[in-house]
């Protein structure tokens, strides 16, 4: 059995036998993941609909600076949190650098504009279709954004699922703000680059293949939702 295969066979027996230490770095990583997703959809979803129902002096800026920053480069996001969050900062004083909610904050930041975004253009699009049925309810903008949202629910949470992979699947921020400590703030991305550079290959590959399943179910789950959707409106 060759070096590779080796390694591999290792990296399933320790998913199989439920690995204490790929457990724990798995469940950190979707504790973080999952709750910056969770602020990001409650900051997002009502901000996304708010930008697609009012129109404002700057609202075109704000939303080409919306959608650019849908692509803000990781360690740019880590950079900025790392900076706020630093004792020169001016968060500095609550020590939340190189902590899991450093890492939570570094991720709502990538996340937040991709979910407001795609919510933007749905909730925009569905406004425009039911703009005179809403109107002739006598419902005001601000209660239509929850009708919206609810009418909008499938795609929504399909824009969710796409914020969630990108935060599942970061590393350049959470490495900056987070520092990789052993037991603290080591999540798969960043256990995955370290354990490859010290040549620890099966724990490296194990979390890699928790990391693609975790990507595959994603996927499967935005694909069902998408299904789900066209065979309703059909």
């Amino acid at each position: 059995m060759s070096s590779d295969a080796g390694a591999f066979a290792t990296a399933l027996n320790l998913i199989l036998s439920l690995d204490p230490r790929l457990l724990d770095i798995v469940a950190l990583s979707l504790q973080v993941s999952l709750s910056a997703v969770a602020l990001a959809a409650l900051i997002g979803l009502p901000l996304g609909a708010a930008l697609a129902l009012w129109r404002f002096p700057g609202h075109s800026l704000v939303v080409v600076i919306l959608n650019a920053l849908m692509g803000l480069p990781p360690v740019v996001a880590g950079l900025s949190v790392y900076l706020l969050l630093s004792r020169a900062g001016p968060l500095g004083q609550f020590g939340l650098l190189f902590t899991p909610t450093a890492m939570v904050v570094a991720q709502l930041v990538l996340v937040l504009p991709i979910i407001a975004a795609l919510t933007r253009q749905q909730v925009e699009a569905l406004h425009q279709e039911y703009h005179e049925q809403l109107a002739s309810l006598g419902l005001s903008r601000l209660r239509m954004i929850p009708t919206l949202l609810w009418d909008a629910r499938l795609g929504l949470i399909t824009v969710v699922l796409a914020g969630f992979g990108r935060a599942s699947a970061e590393v350049g921020a959470v490495m900056i703000v987070g520092g990789n400590i052993d037991g603290v703030t080591r999540v798969m991305t960043t256990a995955i680059v370290l354990e490859t550079s010290k040549g620890n290959l099966p724990l490296a590959l194990g979390l890699g293949i928790v990391l693609l399943g975790l990507v595959a179910l994603i996927n499967a789950g935005a694909y069902l939702i998408g299904e789900t959707s066209r065979r309703r409106l059909g």
